[in-house]
């Protein structure tokens, strides 16, 4: 059976009265608000093609259709116009996200997945950069008093770990001053991953006569390093979803739930490497998602992937909105943070 014009021109029409209503659509609400110059019984016909090509599904054989994941993934794929933003959202978005500029790198995602909820009324989620892909830009032992010293680590993504070390005998400014060049000069714009074995071993050597002080700020270094590379998961609007009728069905709507309170799920689940990305139901492949769609895209910082931002929220939501959100919001993110760590 033929996709032709015809079917490709009711079927988008089906999909963005579906999207607005939430109602299964008929012929006749189709041939009425639609000018497709043909005939409700010709929709009717079209609309039982598509559903046997598998665009559409009929709930009931009294109801009107909906449409199918399959639908949908033609829709943006073929279908779907990207909706311009006004100029009042785009000014929303880059000033909210330029007030928290001057902060943390991990302020300034938050603030945008803050706004991206807002906006969109959906749950949207950050996958928070991996330490593992964070350079070590600056490393300093500072003399604190008597036997403790102050660890300060600065990764090139804003990140600054603070760690208060106790050791044997008191170490002066000299010797600190001495060991944080070597420090640095060994480690510094090497990933987490790159401190492997060789390189410990190679500080070793060189911090030869200080073994107490290298004994005493390794494992704080390790600990440090690691905490980093933890990856947090951070959420706005979690209960947006009850914006929607398809989840006033209680188990519907705890099963949502349950499910963005997994955060080992939720980190499967906008784990994407692609600039925009968008999963359709049946497409996730968590079992708990296959009612939602998920949309997905990577902020940077000097062409260097550190994280994802996505919306999940039903196969009926506005795709081409929430797409244009989504790209406006990580343009602004990226660059902010090319700006403010552009010298790192």
């Amino acid at each position: 059976m033929e996709m032709d014009e015809r079917k490709i021109r009711i079927l988008q029409a089906i999909i963005n009265d579906y999207i607005d209503t939430a109602e299964p659509v008929g012929s006749r609400t189709i041939a009425k608000k639609y000018d497709l110059g043909v005939s409700s019984a010709t929709i009717r016909n079209e609309m039982a093609d598509l559903e046997e090509m598998g665009y559409l599904e009929q709930l009931h054989s009294s109801s009107g259709r909906k449409p199918s994941d399959k639908g949908y993934r033609l829709y943006v794929d073929n279908l779907m116009e990207i909706q311009s933003l006004s100029p009042i959202e785009e000014e929303i978005i880059r000033t909210h996200i330029l007030k928290s500029a001057l902060y943390e790198m991990d302020k300034v995602i938050k603030q945008a997945t803050n706004i991206l909820a807002e906006l969109t009324r959906l749950t949207c989620i950050v996958k928070s950069y991996s330490g593992r892909r964070s350079c070590i830009k600056s490393i300093q032992l500072i003399n604190v008093d008597g036997n403790n010293i102050l660890i300060v680590i600065i990764a090139d993504t804003g990140i600054i770990k603070n760690s208060l070390v106790k050791l044997k005998k008191p170490a002066d400014t000299d010797i600190l001053l001495k060991l944080t060049n070597i420090l640095n000069a060994r480690l510094n714009n090497l990933t987490i991953e790159q401190i492997n074995l060789e390189v410990i071993n190679a500080l070793k050597i060189d911090l030869k006569g200080y073994e107490d002080i290298f004994d005493a700020i390794i494992p704080v270094l390790y600990e440090s390093l690691n905490s980093i590379d933890n990856c947090d998961i951070y959420m706005e609007g979690t209960t947006n979803i009850f914006n929607y009728p398809e989840y006033n069905d209680i188990k519907k709507a705890k099963d949502f739930l349950a499910l963005i309170d997994n955060k080992d799920k939720v980190k499967n689940l906008i784990n994407s490497t692609d600039r925009i990305s968008i999963r359709i139901g049946e497409e996730n492949f968590l079992e708990d998602a296959r009612d939602c769609s998920v949309i997905t895209a990577v902020y940077s910082l000097k062409n260097r992937p550190l994280g994802t931002i996505g919306v999940i929220g039903p196969t009926r939501m506005k795709y081409s909105r929430v797409v244009s959100m989504l790209g406006k919001i990580i343009g602004e993110v990226n660059n902010i943070l090319n700006e403010e760590f552009k010298d790192e």
